[in-house]
């Protein structure tokens, strides 16, 4: 058993877990943090990928009352009825566009200089949301609930979901924000983002586990358990902490870090400090 590669595993799972949910871009680090640990072959793409199911599993600990009775109302309840129509409507984008686009997008643009730009972009992005999310917010208070959403709006977040297939943009700040800008309030954006990513990020991570089995192989299985356990922990901590970060503050505090991040990736890079994987 190579324990040095457990332990890379271990620390990837945590890197994963604390970051898939909050709006800085778990593949983004992911791809940072392998290209510093040497973990970066074709292997480990797809470790970074099937990990993401730990995170799910946290999600579906913290929300499982939730959803048992989602799907215990869902012949009875409109509410429930609702949500579940929402969360299929908004998980059509990703699946079209990431079929289409999934493999060019994994070849060309997993790179960390891609990454550090587009963590400053995403940074400038919720600053600017931020700054006007007070006027935004008061103009739709009618959406404060997913169970609200409409159809049409459940689409366009599912839309703007689809830009975290650029590495470094963040699946959940995506989400989070875009859901903000069209209508949502930050709570509800942030309930649809954890909602949504279950199908999401298990159908990407059992997609890429079948679509790559030839290289893999039961001796990988200990990698992949110890990866996916430290996932769902540091996830299961973040998501409960984050539920209650965003009851009193905002995402500004997060952008200025992906803004300092990526800054420090490009310059260091530049310099010849750190020599990033390509």
């Amino acid at each position: 058993m190579d324990l040095a590669l457990l332990f890379k595993a271990a620390l990837m799972g945590i890197v994963e877990g604390l970051t898939e949910f909050l709006p800085i871009s778990s593949t983004g680090h992911l791809i940072l943090a392998g290209s510093l640990l040497g973990f970066d072959d074709e292997k480990a793409k797809v470790f970074d990928i099937a990990i993401q199911t730990g995170a799910i599993f946290a999600v579906v600990l913290v929300y499982f009352q939730k959803i048992l009775d989602t799907l215990g109302g869902l012949s009875r309840q409109a509410a429930a009825q609702n949500l579940m129509r929402n969360i299929l409507v908004a998980f059509i984008p990703a699946v079209v566009l990431g079929l289409l686009f999934g493999r060019y997008i994994k070849a060309h643009l997993f790179t960390p200089s891609v990454v550090a730009t587009t963590f400053i972009l995403g940074g400038l992005v919720i600053l600017w949301v931020e700054k006007r999310h007070t006027r935004l917010e008061t103009a739709h208070q009618s959406q404060s609930t997913v169970e609200t959403m409409t159809p049409l709006l459940a689409f366009k977040v599912g839309l703007v979901q689809c830009l975290a297939l650029i590495p470094g943009t963040s699946r959940s700040g995506a989400m989070i924000i875009g859901g903000m800008v069209l209508g949502l309030s930050r709570k509800a954006a942030t309930d649809f983002s954890f909602y949504l990513a279950i199908p999401t990020l298990m159908g990407a991570g059992g997609y890429s586990l079948y679509k790559e089995r030839a290289l893999l192989s039961m001796a990988d299985a200990p990698m992949f358990a110890v990866g996916l356990l430290f996932s769902f922990l540091s996830a299961w901590l973040c998501v409960r902490w984050l539920l209650k970060y965003i009851a009193t503050h905002s995402f500004v505090v997060f952008a200025w870090y992906r803004i300092a991040f990526g800054v420090v990736v490009l310059a260091t890079a530049y310099f010849g400090a750190v020599k990033w994987a390509a």
